[in-house]
């Protein structure tokens, strides 16, 4: 048994069934999408092999999310953006740039929840429904979720290399890998992304 704040152990069998190994029961991938919800750690292990296969299932979960009819939450132009980036030189400040983000909008979710609750409890309990202050804070809410996602995918582009005037020279091949100059402001792009980040955290 798995020690009080330790992940549960999620075993996926060959016939594709999950066993939750912490409460002896058979689990769908529904019922791990709930666990998410409720703040659950998990890990999920091949019976087999022993393999950590937790991130093609979480995958799986999302695949399965967005499939359902009016519950699509990730826009075309993202993905297009995200498949872009796999084999791109900033491949590898890509994850760490989503998880800030979704970091910073956890962030502001809550501040919202903690602002609707305060603004309902100084209303009349028959002004409740119609409050106009959870009304105003809605609409500045929704405001701003759409400003911070307006900047994720601003910045959320390839980035311009030095010397390339906005576009590639004609005739010239692409560098296997930032070198000298290039790697120096590599590393300001991501510094300046951090910045960004940051900012939107607050």
């Amino acid at each position: 048994m798995p020690a009080k704040n330790d992940p549960v152990a999620i075993k996926k069998y060959a016939n594709r069934r999950l066993y939750n190994t912490g409460t002896s029961t058979y689990v769908t991938l529904e019922d791990l999408a709930e666990m998410v919800k409720r703040g659950e750690e998990f890990t999920v292990q091949d019976a087999k092999s022993g393999d950590d296969i937790t991130h093609s299932v979480l995958t799986q979960i999302i695949f399965e999310l967005e499939n359902r009819d009016g519950q699509n939450m990730l826009p075309i132009p993202f993905l297009r953006q995200l498949i872009a980036f796999y084999g791109d030189q900033m491949q590898m400040v890509v994850p760490s740039f989503l998880e800030q983000s979704m970091v910073a909008f956890a962030k502001e979710q809550e501040r919202f929840r903690q602002q609707m609750k305060d603004a309902v409890g100084k209303s009349p309990i028959g002004m409740m429904p119609m409050a106009a202050a959870p009304l105003k804070a809605m609409e500045e809410q929704a405001r701003r979720n759409a400003e911070m996602f307006q900047n994720a995918m601003r910045m959320f582009t390839p980035f311009p290399m030095p010397g390339a005037g906005g576009e590639a020279a004609k005739g010239e091949a692409e560098p296997d890998a930032p070198k000298g100059d290039d790697l120096s402001e590599l590393k300001e792009q991501i510094a300046a992304m951090q910045r960004k980040l940051d900012q939107m955290g607050r």
